[in-house]
């Protein structure tokens, strides 16, 4: 059985959050643009049948997908990278995803999380550039720095950047992996995957905490409250998306998450 998008709920409306920078997503996979002055950088596709919304919401902030040089993966889930191949094929722009996902993109491995979401992943693909934990990406006025934060998926990428406004500048950060659906025991035992994930993304929290991030991106609107800032932005509240204490917490909010759910099943 396929998930199809039920457009009455998950169709949300693209905003400036801030600058140069946009939310272009659905409700269910956060999408986000870059407008570098010398090309767009894309910060995952979504799912490949929801990729139209996708475009419909990049023309609707006034941009041409077709200037989409870049598009960086945060991991190698079906949500996330769903629509990669078919975006690059329109776009000719290059896909970049952590060189350790890399068999979960082209299909060698079945971990693209579609079976536990009732799809199939049929849009394989070659990443163009394997990421490794430093690496930059560099067009125009901007430059995406890249943390490895294994654990979700062992090449989940986090991803840093200056979001310009014309008159400040704030520093971006996307998540590249915060749910511990992975993570449980019967996923791991499933897949027969190690249980050090939930060691590596425990330290992966704990290094992106040392990251000043003043506008904190999520891969679901949930994880940041896309859909609540939106509305307050759209309120005349222009800096809704600027809170430079977010980032912190919700990587605090993660490590205590991973470790209830490890407390649940012990009592089992």
């Amino acid at each position: 059985m396929y998930h199809y998008l039920n457009f009455s709920e998950d169709l949300f409306e693209p905003i400036n959050i801030l600058g140069n920078l946009y939310f272009v997503g659905t409700k269910p996979a956060s999408c986000h643009l870059i407008d570098t002055g010398d090309g767009l950088i894309m910060l995952d596709t979504g799912y490949q049948h929801s990729l139209f919304i996708v475009i419909d919401n990049i023309h609707r902030m006034g941009f041409d997908p077709r200037d989409i040089k870049y598009i960086l993966l945060t991991h190698g889930h079906i949500d996330h990278f769903g629509a990669a191949r078919s975006l690059r094929e329109l776009t000719g722009a290059k896909l970049a995803l952590g060189k350790e996902d890399r068999e979960y993109a082209n299909g060698k491995l079945d971990l693209s999380y579609a079976k536990e979401l009732d799809m199939k992943f049929a849009e394989t693909f070659e990443p163009d550039i394997l990421l490794s934990d430093g690496d930059k990406i560099t067009l125009g006025n901007t430059t995406v720095r890249t943390v490895a934060t294994p654990g979700h998926t062992p090449g989940a990428m986090s991803y840093f950047f200056d979001v310009h406004d014309g008159e400040k500048t704030f520093r971006a950060g996307l998540h590249g992996g915060m749910g511990i659906n992975t993570l449980c025991r019967e996923f791991l035992d499933t897949y027969h995957l190690p249980y050090s994930l939930r060691e590596d993304f425990v330290r992966s929290m704990h290094r992106l905490q040392e990251e000043t991030v003043e506008i904190f991106l999520g891969n679901h609107m949930q994880h940041n409250h896309t859909e609540e800032k939106a509305l307050c932005k759209k309120n005349g509240e222009y800096y809704a998306f600027v809170n430079p204490d977010e980032w912190y917490g919700y990587n605090s909010w993660c490590i205590d998450n991973l470790n209830h759910m490890i407390e649940r099943e012990n009592q089992k």
